[in-house]
């Protein structure tokens, strides 16, 4: 039976998930920070995999954060959020992560958060 191009889409980027997901995990020492990216925002979260919580997050959605990163481009603002990021990792005592890209590719904004989270300490 024949699928539709949206459904292939779909399935192919659940497998990358999956495989993604075997690979990479995250403790209390170690967590693992997951950024999602739309065309509009990038969402990051700070996961302990082991007991399953969210330690903290960050994204270019939150009210306060939108007022700082007036005016600027994407890149700058991903740069932007990838301090405030790791200013939080700080105040809970995190420096080293696991860093889980998704499906997305390691350039552009997702490589401009993950050099300025490593400009700040963080290392992974």
């Amino acid at each position: 039976m024949l699928k539709s191009k949206t459904e292939v889409k779909k399935l192919r980027k659940q497998r990358i998930r999956k495989r993604i997901s075997k690979k990479l995990k995250g403790t209390a020492d170690k967590p693992r920070i997951l950024v999602i990216k739309s065309n509009r925002y990038i969402y990051t979260q700070v996961i302990d995999d082991i007991s399953g919580r969210v330690i903290t997050s960050a994204s270019t959605l939150e009210k306060d954060f939108r007022e700082k990163a007036k005016g600027l481009k994407n890149k700058e603002t991903c740069s932007l959020l990838g301090k405030t990021l790791a200013q939080r990792l700080k105040e809970k005592n995190i420096s080293t992560i696991v860093f889980d890209r998704g499906i997305s590719p390691y350039h552009g904004r997702i490589k401009a958060l993950a050099e300025s989270l490593r400009a700040e300490g963080i290392s992974f």
